[in-house]
């Protein structure tokens, strides 16, 4: 006869290890399949887009869809910076309408040679939003109301400068970042490029800079980070300033590509801008996210797009509803998973 001893707290403990290392599994399953799923969703609108429309496909139609988010990259760029913050920009459709129309102006009026028409753009768009980041800091206020406030400030210089004309007669620089081409007519367009390096520069600050960490550890619980010594007023600032500067560069690109300076900014790129970097899992609240799925997002929110515009039998009176709807849905699974993932880490 043998005399075997069983330990019961030993059995029921590790019941609760294997418990808790498959919940652990699936937990980390689901976030992958989260943070994968802009990926899914543009593949399959892709393949949709393909097979109902055969023109959606061919070279042509792709470079189109390039070109057009290439104005969105830019400022989709300052935008992740800042909603990474959990803070958000109102302004930079504004900032842009008038950063080109300062570039016409000094080259126009002032007959001031290139670079300084470009050069004065820039600055002002980037002063309009280190503006921003001093008014919100130290007054306390939230960006929402002061990048609203900057916006009314920025559309109204646009109007007093242009006196309501639109001005044709735009600087060269701002043609050929907007309109040129590399390797001649059917080369590859200059637009594209400024898009792709102002990706690039973002993703490698916000990846392998100390300045990006932090805007992460900003964004994801501020209180921490300032506890850890992280000035969470100087990241802000900055972001919104770096937010201003892409927003001028935007305004130059768009003045360049439509051939002329806009008395009033474009105010579908704010909600553009906000929908693409928000569809390709940049979360609202700040923390989670960055560049390479704003490309995401950009190339969704293209493709949605375009592919609905290759699809003659959609009415046309549709199009923008099912645009807004694509975008809600986004936004609606971009919060629920953004706040499980902070009752987890409760």
């Amino acid at each position: 006869m043998s005399l075997q001893t069983e330990n019961p707290q030993l059995g029921a403990s590790g019941a609760a290890s294997t418990r808790v290392i498959a919940q652990t599994s699936s937990q980390i399953w689901i976030r992958r399949l989260t943070l994968l799923a802009p990926l899914w969703t543009l593949l399959a609108l892709a393949i949709f887009f393909a097979i109902a429309s055969p023109s959606f496909s061919r070279p042509n139609n792709l470079s189109n869809i390039l070109t057009q988010v290439a104005t969105l990259a830019i400022f989709g760029t300052g935008m992740t910076f800042v909603l990474l913050t959990g803070e958000i920009d109102l302004s930079i459709a504004a900032i842009a309408g008038l950063a080109g129309m300062v570039a016409a102006q000094v080259h126009l009026a002032l007959e001031l040679p290139e670079p300084i028409p470009t050069i004065a753009a820039l600055g002002t768009a980037t002063l309009l939003g280190l503006v921003s980041g001093i008014v919100s800091t130290r007054f306390h206020i939230p960006t929402f109301m002061t990048t609203l406030a900057m916006s009314l400030i920025a559309a109204g210089l646009n109007i007093y400068l242009s006196k309501g004309r639109t001005l044709t007669d735009i600087p060269p620089i701002a043609e050929t970042l907007g309109s040129g081409r590399i390797g001649g007519e059917d080369g590859f367009r200059v637009i594209i490029v400024i898009a792709v390096v102002t990706l690039l520069i973002g993703y490698l600050i916000l990846r392998y800079t100390r300045f990006g960490r932090y805007i992460y550890m900003t964004g994801a619980n501020r209180s921490a980070a300032r506890l850890v010594g992280v000035n969470t007023d100087l990241i802000l600032i900055l972001v919104l300033t770096i937010c201003g500067f892409t927003a001028g560069l935007a305004g130059i690109v768009s003045m360049g590509r439509l051939g002329s300076a806009q008395p009033q900014g474009v105010d579908d790129f704010l909600i553009d801008t906000i929908g693409a970097v928000v569809l390709g899992g940049t979360a609202l609240t700040g923390g989670r996210g960055g560049i390479l799925q704003t490309v995401i997002g950009l190339l969704l929110y293209g493709t949605l797009r375009n592919g609905l515009d290759n699809m003659p039998w959609i009415d046309i009176y549709l199009k923008q509803f099912i645009t807004g709807v694509v975008l809600l849905s986004a936004l609606v699974v971009n919060l629920l998973f953004s706040g499980k993932r902070a009752r987890d880490k409760t």
